[in-house]
């Protein structure tokens, strides 16, 4: 097991943990999801540990690094420069980087707007903009049962996205196309419960498929992906609120090497509903792409 450590970026602590820190391969470094939601759910991600570091850090306003008074001030660029502070604090010169859900985005707008020396990229359940993500839910609502998209419609209606009721909706949802697993895996559940809301809130909107209205509610790189030429790996699952699709659309549009992968019995975590097939995939991207 890894212990916490922490580094200061803009006058404030970010947590990070560091698995296989004598490892000899090329590190990884692993952006979550969320917005807001801490590391601690990419668990599996850290059996990677037997071949090279494996670091994950919490962005701020989350999880054990400090929380942000005022989360009006988080946008993408706040957290963009958050990574490249972490990746000098820690001494990263060359480094694979893997993002997961918002995480991709994250790791999408970073390779963009910094350049770093990256080994690879690899883009987990996120496309290229929030555009198709939330056109990815729209078409698996449209699948869910009537009267459980009665239920979400008439909450919505109320504005009441916090009421058990309508949270109960959601969940059937989220055991479709998050985690199909059942139960779900403690640290999972766990993640889910610490995510922040107001982060949430503020980057996304009210709930997972709409309405819409947070900072990224117009994310798009899909006009600059072709400026990506580093090695790239594009997974999702085939039942992800991030649909095939559009991830493969993502993947057609980098410029570098890209392999793409559907796991065919997975949904949003992938990495926990086929994990040693995901495992397997992802240690042979990344041994391809070690110099």
């Amino acid at each position: 097991m890894a212990s916490v450590q922490y580094i200061h970026v803009q006058g404030r602590k970010v947590a990070y943990w560091v698995f296989g820190e004598h490892a000899k391969g090329i590190p990884i470094v692993c952006l979550h999801g969320g917005p807001g939601m801490p590391h601690d759910y990419l668990e599996p991600l850290a059996e990677l540990s037997d071949e090279r570091p494996v670091i994950f850090y919490d962005q701020l306003a989350c999880g054990l690094s400090d929380h942000v008074p005022d989360v009006s001030v988080l946008d993408v660029s706040w957290f963009t420069s958050e990574l490249e502070l972490v990746r000098q604090a820690l001494g990263l010169e060359q480094f694979h980087l893997f993002g997961h859900s918002w995480g991709g985005w994250l790791a999408l707008q970073y390779t963009l707007d910094f350049q770093p020396t990256l080994a690879s990229l690899t883009i987990c359940s996120s496309p290229a903009s929030a555009r198709d993500f939330v056109l990815g839910c729209a078409e698996l609502r449209a699948q869910l049962p009537p009267d459980i998209d009665g239920v979400l419609r008439a909450y919505e209606e109320l504005q009441d996205y916090r009421h058990p009721i309508y949270q109960k909706a959601v969940q059937e949802f989220y055991f479709r196309h998050f985690c199909r697993l059942r139960p779900w895996p403690d640290v999972v559940s766990r993640s889910l419960e610490k995510m922040s809301v107001e982060v949430y809130m503020h980057m996304w909107g009210p709930a997972e498929f709409g309405p819409v209205d947070g900072v990224l509610k117009d994310w798009s790189v899909e006009t600059r992906v072709r400026e990506i030429q580093v090695p790239a790996l594009v997974v999702c699952g085939r039942y992800d609120e991030a649909r095939p699709s559009y991830m493969s659309r993502l993947a057609s549009g980098l410029s570098g090497p890209v392999e793409f992968h559907v796991f065919e019995n997975s949904s949003h975590l992938a990495f926990w509903e086929d994990k040693d097939n995901f495992l397997r995939v992802l240690r042979s991207f990344l041994r391809q792409w070690d110099p």
